[in-house]
């Protein structure tokens, strides 16, 4: 079995997967939860299926881009139990498992079909989001970056060719490029149980990181602000 971690987005979520399938899932919601709640998940998942680390495939990680901190607490503890264990570590991108999300329910109801543009996003700064752009069949049609939304984004793609847009940075989206053509599937929820089939596809073609080495993907630098009040309180 493989277990799946999503940590990228505020969302903590913990997969147990098999060959056939998701096992089991562990998730929540509350923000900035992940220190206090991953190790957890994934100690009940482990005890649930009566497993040890050890046992375990491999240990599979979101590995971005997104919340800085998520990413690192995440890839962080992927990596201990890689080391503790002696088990592959694997790197999914987060907007393809995002995409592996999408359910035939989500695609049935916004017709979807086999020239459709599936674009999962994430939200980054501002106006800014993390995105990249699949075919149907799942081929990266445009590699992920990092952007400004505005009116003429996507004006590029013909305006027969249906678009779904999803993912926490869709809101940002649909208030400037809302157009025929282009849906929004509000409806998508992140989760780490999305990584199953990308996951063991990186694992039947030995596709694994280097323990030692691996970082996320953070896409461009980690800025910090600076506080409004100094440590006195002024």
């Amino acid at each position: 079995m493989i277990i799946c971690l999503e940590t990228s987005t505020p969302l903590c979520s913990v997969a147990l997967c098999g060959k056939d399938g998701v096992v089991a899932v562990r998730e929540s919601d509350e923000n900035k939860s992940h220190a206090s709640l991953l190790t957890v998940f994934i100690d009940e998942l482990l005890s649930g299926a009566g497993l040890k680390a050890s046992e375990l495939e491999a240990v599979a990680i979101s590995k971005g881009p997104g919340s800085y901190t998520g990413l690192r607490i995440g890839v962080s503890t992927a990596k201990g139990i890689c080391y503790a264990a002696s088990v592959p570590l694997i790197g999914i991108e987060t907007t393809l498992s995002m995409f592996h999300g999408i359910t035939d329910t989500i695609k049935s109801q916004y017709g979807t079909g086999e020239t459709s543009l599936f674009i999962p996003m994430l939200d980054a700064r501002r106006m800014e989001v993390y995105y990249s752009i699949l075919a149907s069949d799942g081929k990266i049609v445009r590699e992920i970056s990092a952007e400004i939304i505005d009116e003429n984004s996507f004006r590029n793609i013909p305006e027969n060719v249906r678009i779904l847009i999803f993912g926490d940075g869709s809101a940002k989206c649909r208030q400037v490029a809302e157009r025929g053509n282009i849906k929004f599937a509000e409806e998508f929820r992140m989760s780490a149980a999305h990584m199953y089939e990308p996951a063991y596809k990186a694992f039947r073609e030995h596709r694994f990181e280097d323990v030692a080495y691996f970082e996320p993907f953070y896409l461009k630098d980690f800025i910090t602000s600076s506080p409004k009040k100094n440590i006195l309180g002024r």
